[in-house]
């Protein structure tokens, strides 16, 4: 299984880009997506910008991994008083 994640584009330099990623700061390439600008959300898999996606898509899938980071760390917590 694969995953990609969304990130912002903060700047652009050629098919190099710098993405805030849940607030870290990381090169990725954007050859994939000639198209990109600043400001936009990309999918990233592993340090490519594979797809464009609209910013309420990428809040949403955002707010479902926060969600889910939560609920893992709830269970550990629960496991850890057992």
């Amino acid at each position: 299984m694969c995953l990609a994640i969304p990130a912002k584009i903060v700047s652009i330099d050629g098919t190099t880009a710098e993405a805030d990623i849940g607030g870290l700061k990381r090169k990725i390439s954007v050859w994939l997506t000639p198209d990109v600008k600043v400001d936009d959300y990309v999918l990233l898999h592993t340090g490519y910008a594979i797809n464009v996606i609209d910013e309420e898509e990428a809040q949403e899938t955002l707010k479902l991994l926060a969600e889910m980071s939560e609920y893992i760390q709830d269970e550990i917590a629960e496991n850890e008083i057992r």
